[in-house]
């Protein structure tokens, strides 16, 4: 599913060009904020971590 959502994305951009300027332009100003950078990342590794089935006594 996620490379369908990346090949539709590439598809865009290569039909409609002054779209990448607009994607760009997205991305530079979600990477500018700290916090939205660090819940990506936290979400990341959140993602990695395995799940603890129950706490330990």
């Amino acid at each position: 599913m996620r490379w369908l959502l990346v090949g539709a994305l590439l598809g865009l951009l290569l039909l409609y060009p002054t779209l990448a300027t607009a994607v760009a332009a997205v991305l530079v100003a979600l990477l500018s904020k700290p916090v939205v950078v660090a819940f990506g990342l936290g979400l990341a590794v959140r993602l990695q971590l395995p799940r603890m089935r129950r706490w330990a006594r």
